[in-house]
């Protein structure tokens, strides 16, 4: 019976990790498509990342706040790829939350963002974005 219980253990343990590392790598993917997107100049790549009511904010003066898709949809043009740098810095994954900071570095600034997701119908999707240039 001891056996069988270790054997049942060893079985069992590693689902769990297996799960978080596929979110995790669902997620990435998602980031990826903001990124990616953004890097190209790919609206139709870019909009997969967000959910449809992802807001934007940011300090400048004062706090703004638009709607994610709208303010790339009316300002992304199709061009040549930006040179630019982009990194995932972390995920953190809480059940169907998570968030996430990236950078995109270009020669003379760089944006750190801050995402939030949300599993939503069972795809992992931007609902929330809080950014600083720096």
């Amino acid at each position: 019976m001891k056996s069988l219980t270790i054997i049942f253990l060893a079985l069992t343990i590693p689902f769990p990790i297996q799960a978080q590392e596929s979110e995790y790598e669902n997620i990435e993917t998602v980031l990826n498509y903001y990124l990616e997107g953004g890097t190209n100049n790919d609206f139709e790549t870019l909009k997969k990342a967000f959910h449809e009511n992802a807001m934007m904010k940011a300090m400048y003066d004062e706090m703004v706040e638009v709607n994610a898709l709208e303010f790339f949809g009316s300002r992304m043009e199709p061009g040549p790829a930006q040179d630019r740098k982009t990194r995932i810095s972390y995920i953190n994954i809480a059940g169907n939350a998570a968030n996430a900071r990236l950078e995109i570095e270009y020669a003379d600034f760089m944006f750190v963002d801050y995402m939030s997701l949300l599993k939503v119908e069972g795809e992992w999707k931007i609902v929330s974005k809080v950014f600083t240039r720096i």
